[in-house]
Parts: C-alpha cells; sequence; structure tokens
C-alpha cells in the first residue's frame, strides 16, 4: 500500500466545493483544511504507482479551483495506537 500527503492550493473561494470533489475521488481516504502555505491536504492511499498517478495526476490535479499540488509519499507509518497495540499485554487497566 502507497501512502501520499497531498497540498493542495486552491482558489479561495472553493476551497469548500474543492475539498467535497477531492473526497469522492477514490483512493483519496481524507481531505483537510488547513492553516498555513496550503489550503488543502489530502491522504491519498493507493496499491501502486500507477493508481497514485491516476488519483493525482489525472484526478486531483484536474479538479476545478486546484491551483497547484505538491506530493510527498510516505515511507514508514509511526502512529501512536499501533505502537500501544504493540506494547498492549493484554492486562487491561
Amino acid at each position: 500500500m502507497l501512502t501520499a500527503i497531498v497540498m493542495i492550493d486552491a482558489i479561495p473561494a472553493r476551497i469548500p466545493e474543492v475539498a467535497e470533489t477531492i473526497t469522492a475521488i477514490r483512493g483519496v481516504d481524507e481531505v483537510y483544511s488547513v492553516t498555513g502555505d496550503n489550503d488543502l491536504i489530502a491522504i491519498v492511499r493507493v496499491r501502486n504507482h500507477d493508481d497514485l498517478a491516476g488519483v493525482i495526476a489525472d484526478g486531483i490535479n484536474k479538479v476545478d479551483g486546484v491551483q497547484r499540488t505538491q506530493t510527498h509519499l510516505a515511507f514508514r507509518t509511526y502512529s501512536s495506537t499501533e505502537l500501544d497495540r504493540a506494547f498492549d499485554l493484554g492486562l487491561g487497566d
């Protein structure tokens, strides 16, 4: 499974509509409206690189109102939930 974090710049007046449209693209798990240098961040999870190209290049980048994207590929996942589960001995609280 490949995970990509896609930073998205959108036309300000269209941010809610852009987020809704991106959320509907298959392979997009979550879309966040954020502060900072970008307007939205999408979390994309797909099986292979071809699927990644389809979701981002052929999907997100073609949404009306998207001005620019920057994609980061995840190498590893570190999650407090997963760490807690790994160290849980099943003894309860």
